[in-house]
Order: C-alpha cells, then structure tokens, then sequence
C-alpha cells in the first residue's frame, strides 16, 4: 500500500499539485484521505482514480473539519431504492418508469420534463399503493441511521432534501432522525393518484439553494456536507465543503471532492474523522 501512495504522490507532484498529506484510514486499501494547498481537484481525483478505484475517499484544502449542516437526497442514497420506481411496479409500469429514471439520473432527461411524464403514469393508482410500498420495499441504505444519529449527536443539522415525494420521505426523515424534509408532493383525489404534482418542483436548484439556506442561517463559513448519487444532486454536491458522490452515477461522481465507491454510508463518519467508538447507531 505504501507503494502505491508514494507512486499517486509522484504522480500529483508531476502534475504541479502539492500534498501535505495522504493516508489510508483503514487496513484493507479502500478508505483514502488527502490534503493539499493546491486547488486542482479535477487532476487529484484523476490520479487517485488512476491509482486507487475503486475507494472510500475525501479530498480537502485544509484539514477536516466536522461540518454543522448535512443535507442529504434520499433515493439510492439514504434509502436503497427509487421510490417512484417501486411505486410504479404496483400500476405494472416499472420497466417503463425505470428506464426514465435512469436515464435522469445519468443526466441525459430534463428532470422536470421526466418527472411530470413518471408521475403521470401512475395516475389512477389508488393511495393504498404507497403505504403497502413503504412498508414492503423501502428500506434505509446501510449505515443511514449511523450517520444521521452521529452527525445530530455532535450539533449537525440534518435535512433531507428529494426529488421525490413527501409521502415516502416524511417517513423516511422520521425513521432516519432528519431534521428537516424538502420534496415533491404527489397529488391525491379522492383517495387516487391525480398524476399531477402539488406545488413547486423540487429540483438540481432547489436542492441547491436548501443548502446555502441552511447554512447562511447559522452564519458565516459555515462548514457542510452533502450526499447525492445523480444528476440533480450535481449543484448541491459542488457547492458543500465536503460533497459525497455515494455509488453513484458517473457526472455526479465527477462532480464530488468526497466519494463513497465501495463501503457504506458510515464511511463518511470515518473520513470526517469520527473515530467508531463515538458513533450513534
């Protein structure tokens, strides 16, 4: 292992980019951190890439700092699965809704655009659907209530910010301790699924501007963390102190100074430096 740190060292140097300091924080090869003075992300993911992925990584301008406002999206990321995806499996339309999906989260569909034409598939779906799909599809992503607990533990505020629906996410929040929820509402008549929304769309900016909201209302250099795995999550991601691409799609993975390729949630509290023992599960 050391050999290949000192080799990803060369490599940095020969690029211009200076490191004050690289270290795994685990035995096994898959948990990375990396200081520099230097600002050259794009060149230090490259090489770490080249060197070391897939790893759990974080790469920082100055030493890590614990952040005071986590703002998280929930599907893939807190939660295992697509909510609306799942959802759509009880209408017979999930190859179908799906395949939009994925194709938002790659980043190649306006996500407005296919959010109204998913949800608009699912109208006529009685409401009954969503709390049969709560309880037998969704679950939280592995170390989900580790991370939310601890970072709430040690006075971070933690808000849950989605694509998705407040009917999933409300319950989600609860069960995970989030704070806050910001989503989408699906419109209901008369105990069924319009196929409309309620409200503004929650999107990339939105989430976004949850982000520097939060932090602005506790002050100035406010230190915060973000986790997404899609596009949309893109703009939040880049604008937190420490932005997580969590297994996530390429354009966002680019986008993040921290990346989770290989572990679980809970590898955010280690690379922020919380030693086990102060976990909160």
């Amino acid at each position: 292992m050391s050999a290949r740190i000192d080799a990803a060292r060369a490599d940095l140097e020969s690029r211009g980019v200076r490191v004050a300091g690289i270290a795994m924080l685990d035995h096994c090869g898959e948990t990375l951190e990396i200081t520099s003075p230097d600002d050259d992300r794009a060149a230090m993911l490259e090489v770490l890439d080249q060197h070391f992925a897939p790893a759990d990584m974080l790469v920082a301008n100055d030493d890590i700092v614990f952040p005071r406002v986590f703002v998280s999206d929930m599907d893939s990321t807190m939660i295992g699965q697509e909510c609306i995806d799942e959802l759509a499996d009880f209408a017979g339309l999930k190859d179908k809704v799906a395949a939009i999906t994925e194709r938002a989260m790659q980043g190649e569909l306006n996500f407005e655009a296919a959010l109204r034409e998913r949800v608009r598939l699912l109208g006529g779906l009685p409401t009954s659907a969503i709390k049969e799909c709560l309880a037998s599809r969704i679950a939280p992503m592995s170390g989900a209530r580790t991370l939310v607990s601890t970072l709430k533990a040690r006075g971070c505020r933690t808000v849950l910010v989605t694509g998705g629906f407040h009917q999933f996410a409300d319950p989600v929040a609860e069960q995970l301790g989030f704070d806050y929820v910001v989503g989408n509402r699906l419109e209901v008549n008369t105990d069924k699924l319009s196929g409309g929304l309620e409200g503004a769309i929650v999107d990339s900016a939105v989430k976004k501007a949850t982000l520097l909201a939060e932090a602005q209302a506790l002050g100035d250099d406010v230190v915060t963390l973000a986790i997404g795995d899609g596009a949309n999550d893109i703009p939040m991601i880049e604008a937190a102190t420490y932005g997580f691409a969590y297994h996530a799609k390429p354009k966002a993975r680019a986008a993040a100074n921290g990346r989770i390729d290989r572990g679980d949630l809970t590898k955010v509290l280690k690379l922020l430096g919380v030693p086990m023992r102060d976990w909160v599960s």
